[in-house]
């Protein structure tokens, strides 16, 4: 099998490395660390085709370290406990510098796979690198993330993906025997969108798609690519473009529109975390208590895609997808919420009556803390007709029930209780 032109073009040292010279650079954050030796454990956190594989290698070359590689894609705690067996034995082997793991993806490693990382990280054993595509504060655990130095990797931006085209055509063992001239590189440049693996795809693509002599122009790297390339730029405006359509498919209730949309992210490669994330906020915010089960629903796809991945994620996200869009529509606890946050930034922190107060220790009581409070259980219907909010709020009413059968329903039964001070 042909290796593509971004494998080919992989760096080989960090002087051959492009980009990201505030790390590497003369001033750079891990250049202390490459200068001593003492690499610390580290996350990578950048989008794709922006170096992360390439440096963790290149920092295990520079400090002539053992080097090991993992995917959270398929390794599990078997395949990572064996890995740390072998670095602990070849640690031993390279005058006590521990061996360099590198993990692509960490953020799909579950919790228990994390945890079994924890102790030789903690001891020295190895020198872990995760890199991800995804806020480390929010997918990697704590216990992980604390002892790790977290290093933001950039897109490449124009003058380095230029280097990378001439790189491409004066080094590479196929393009330099080539008659290629670049006339028009914005349209190879936009279509990277700063991802290195992307452009480089991108220059290959053409150039073995069109005749000797080569002439690389916008219209012809359009034509050729973008009929050739899914349509999708997950760090650009199109990203942007297509989980709006997603959602708003959801929201006015088209399940075709919204399996579309969902198609075009699955086959542009979006995380399909990030796509159940979106319909698990849109489960709460357009959907709520007209149906209380389409939250359930949305939380157990989430749950259920961090399980699979793909191809296979992609049935239950379609699943939730058409359930969410085909349900009753109601913004009602969005808009309550929202209400509630706004009469609090107006004023300010109003005290909480006594009667709510906590009275669980004498001196409580003693100073009045919870006085006149009256169990609802204690009464017909388990109802009791009081006081909930601060004096300064009395009757105010934050929670609208939408137009809908369910909430309907809760509109008839907040009426019964509520009719008189709140109007409903």
């Amino acid at each position: 099998m042909k290796t593509p032109l971004a494998e080919r073009m992989r760096p080989k040292s960090l002087e051959e490395y492009v980009g990201q010279e505030h790390l590497i650079g003369p001033n750079g954050g891990l250049t202390p660390f490459l200068k001593s030796g003492n690499l610390p454990s580290m996350i990578l956190w950048g989008p794709p085709g922006t170096g992360k594989t390439t440096l963790a290698r290149l920092l295990a070359l520079q400090n002539k370290r053992p080097f090991y590689q993992l995917s959270a894609i398929n390794s599990g705690v078997k395949e990572i406990r064996e890995i740390l067996q072998k670095a602990e034995h070849s640690g031993s082997l390279f005058s006590g510098r521990s061996p360099l793991l590198f993990i692509d993806e960490i953020h799909r490693f579950s919790k228990s796979q994390q945890d079994s990382l924890l102790g030789a990280v903690e001891k020295g054993s190895i020198t872990l690198i995760g890199a991800t595509t995804e806020n480390p504060s929010f997918e990697v655990i704590n216990a992980l993330l604390s002892r790790c130095q977290v290093y933001i990797l950039n897109p490449l931006d124009r003058q380095h993906l230029q280097q990378l085209i001439f790189n491409a055509l004066d080094n590479d063992i196929e393009l330099k025997n080539k008659k290629i001239e670049i006339l028009e590189n914005e349209a190879l440049l936009k279509i990277s969108g700063g991802d290195a693996r992307k452009l480089l795809s991108a220059l290959e693509l053409v150039v073995h798609s069109t005749p000797e002599p080569i002439k690389i122009e916008n219209a012809t790297v359009l034509e050729k690519v973008q009929t050739q390339m899914a349509m999708f730029d997950k760090n650009g405006d199109l990203h942007y473009d297509i989980i709006s359509a997603f959602i708003k498919s959801i929201r006015g209730s088209d399940p075709n529109g919204a399996t579309y949309w969902l198609a075009r992210m699955i086959e542009g490669g979006e995380e399909v975390k990030f796509i159940a994330r979106r319909m698990l906020i849109l489960a709460s915010e357009d959907i709520g208590n007209a149906n209380p089960s389409a939250l359930v629903l949305a939380n157990s796809t989430f749950q259920a895609v961090n399980a699979l991945g793909l191809p296979e994620a992609r049935i239950p996200l379609s699943q939730c997808a058409i359930y969410l869009a085909s349900s009753e529509k109601s913004n009602a606890s969005y808009i309550a919420i929202n209400k509630a946050q706004q009469k609090v930034k107006e004023t300010g922190d109003l005290g909480v009556p006594l009667s709510l107060r906590n009275s669980s220790a004498q001196l409580m009581k003693e100073l009045g803390n919870g006085k006149k409070y009256q169990y609802a259980h204690d009464h017909e219907n388990n109802f009791i007709d009081m006081e909930f909010l601060p004096k300064d709020l009395e009757g105010f009413r934050f929670y609208d029930p939408g137009e809908n059968t369910k909430e309907d329903q809760i509109r008839k039964f907040l009426k019964s209780r509520w009719r008189d001070k709140y109007g409903y």
